[in-house]
């Protein structure tokens, strides 16, 4: 039982698949996990590497940009950080607080707690408000996998 949980809360972590990944797993897992624990543990887990990202990840991703075998992957992600600051900076204006929120709250490709947070990093956002957009954006991201992997799985086991 404890490895399932730690199964999801190490998905959660992944970049890119984070949250979004990891519930729709822990629904499927049954009655052998908690929705709602794991609803929880997803959060941890998405949550644990938002300070890291914030403070650091800027700085080791221009350091490596102009490096021989990992510039082009540094590179691509400094770039995507900065589109997607400066799409929510030009959308937002002064409503970036919840330009944020919603853009880590809806549960697309690539716009998780990650680059959420490498965006609010990039644009010099203050640390505690965009933590709160970012933990707002997770749970309201966390409840819509829910529903949405619920109402999958009652599909699939209608057509079965």
């Amino acid at each position: 039982m404890l490895g399932k949980y730690l199964i999801i809360f190490f998905i959660s972590m992944v970049p890119l698949i984070e949250l979004r990944g990891a519930l729709p797993v822990a629904v499927a897992m049954g009655d052998d996990v908690s929705v709602a624990l794991s609803f929880v543990i997803c959060i941890v887990g998405n949550m644990i590497p938002v300070p890291f990202i914030f403070f650091f990840a800027r700085k080791v991703l221009e350091w490596g940009a102009d490096k021989k075998y990992i510039g082009k992957f540094f590179s691509f992600c400094l770039e995507k950080g900065h589109k997607g600051g400066d799409k929510l900076k030009k959308k937002a204006g002064k409503g970036l607080f919840w330009a944020l929120l919603l853009f880590v709250g809806i549960p697309l490709p690539g716009t998780g707690a990650w680059t959420g947070t490498l965006a609010a990093s990039i644009l010099d956002m203050d640390f505690k408000r965009s933590v709160i957009a970012v933990v707002a954006g997770v749970l309201l991201a966390g409840v819509i996998m829910v529903v949405l992997s619920f109402f999958v799985e009652g599909g699939i086991k209608a057509v079965i």
